[in-house]
């Protein structure tokens, strides 16, 4: 461990997101040593039930990756006291970060103008489903709900010809709109840096994961007028898949026409390219899907091991197919240290998954455990200098 000063230290971050989009905004700048107080419902972030707890009820898998080294409090903004802590906190504040509706917000005391009007330099960081400005602005939003509307759950049957629109299995929209916020917080935080002033900022998941669909797949229907369709047809060729080898699956990624043909003369079939849709570069970049095919017929001639051997040598970009099971031993995870096993107070032995970015001047130092619901509340609120708030029976 190093004594070196955390990179966020001295920042100080009120958090009342819940489920992923916001708590993993957060983590992401715990993990970089800002100092998080989450306030939590009654009953806890949504988030402490995905997954079978080891122990305690609400102390789940995923709460203990996505709340780590943040403090928890569980005040009732609905009482006189519950909201006096808030304010008193937020005065020390530097990022106040919430996902509730506007007119929620409203209603417990703590817009922007409420809470600017307690700290005039607040960074006040609203996660919404949708830019406020549109149609759409009052409309809950999930990761589904996301997906569907930002033209992700159309791609896959752009290559598997099953017409049904699908998921992409990972809570997609949240993470990349959670990534999205934790640039916003650290560009906010520069720009109060260097001004001295504070100011609302919007991270919409609508807007955040279309602008990342977008990327490549606006294509050709970025001119005006258009040039082509959209889509970027690399991604979705249905035959640019990973292939089966003897005894399991490889992911190949030749791409350049140069890398395309070591891979064949590696393989042992040079004759694949002898076909005059294959005669030269352009006609090769043409009909990449053809090499793609022919990888597919080759690859099953040897197992997955013998391939990576001999692409490697060839310098042929691959990789095995790894279930999410296999990553728990894969050796590069090892050597980097992503995974680390760690002993919580209350929940017994745990993964840790270590923040994947290292930095030369920074070591990323060892952060609290995720905390119970509300363990927190008292000591906060004695460190404000406040009455320790009282939930309401209900």
């Amino acid at each position: 461990m190093t004594a070196s000063p955390r990179m966020l230290e001295g920042l100080r971050v009120v958090d009342l997101t819940t489920v992923i989009f916001g708590p993993y905004c957060t983590q992401i700048l715990a993990d970089l040593g800002a100092e998080v107080i989450k306030l939590e419902p009654a009953d806890g972030d949504h988030i402490r039930i995905i997954g079978n707890p080891a122990h305690t009820p609400g102390m789940s898998p995923v709460h203990l990756r996505l709340n780590r080294g943040k403090r928890s409090v569980d005040w009732d903004l609905k009482t006189p006291e519950g909201l006096a802590a808030m304010h008193a906190l937020v005065a020390t504040a530097d990022i106040f970060i919430h996902n509730v509706r506007g007119e929620a917000i409203a209603r417990a005391g703590l817009s922007y103008d409420k809470v600017k009007a307690i700290r005039p330099d607040i960074l006040y960081v609203h996660c919404t489903g949708f830019d406020q400005r549109g149609p759409y602005a009052g409309l809950q939003a999930y990761d589904d709900i996301i997906q569907a509307a930002s033209g992700v759950a159309s791609l896959p049957p752009r290559v598997d010809g099953n017409p049904a629109p699908r998921y992409v299995p990972m809570t997609m929209a949240d993470k990349v709109s959670g990534l999205h916020a934790a640039y916003a917080v650290l560009a906010a935080v520069i720009h109060r840096l260097r001004t001295g002033e504070g100011q609302m900022v919007e991270v919409p998941m609508f807007e955040s994961l279309v602008s990342f669909n977008l990327l490549e797949h606006l294509c050709d229907a970025t001119f005006v007028p258009p040039t082509g369709p959209a889509l970027y047809p690399r991604q979705i060729d249905p035959s640019r898949q990973p292939m089966r080898t003897k005894d399991g699956y490889i992911a190949i990624a030749p791409y350049m026409d140069e890398r395309w043909l070591r891979f064949f003369d590696a393989a042992g079939h040079p004759e694949e390219l002898d076909r005059p849709e294959l005669a030269d570069k352009l006609l090769r970049r043409k009909n990449m899907h053809l090499m793609y095919q022919a990888a597919a017929r080759i690859l099953p001639e040897r197992g997955t091991e013998e391939w990576l051997q001999i692409l490697e040598k060839a310098n042929v970009p691959a990789m095995r197919v790894n279930e999410v099971e296999d990553l728990l031993h894969d050796p590069q995870l090892a050597a980097s240290g992503l995974f680390r096993q760690r002993q919580h107070p209350t929940e017994g032995q745990y993964l840790e998954l270590r923040p994947p970015v290292r930095f030369s001047a920074y070591d990323s130092p060892e952060l609290a455990h995720a905390a119970l619901p509300g363990q927190h509340s008292a000591e906060i609120a004695q460190e404000l200098g406040v009455a320790v708030p009282r939930r309401e029976q209900t």
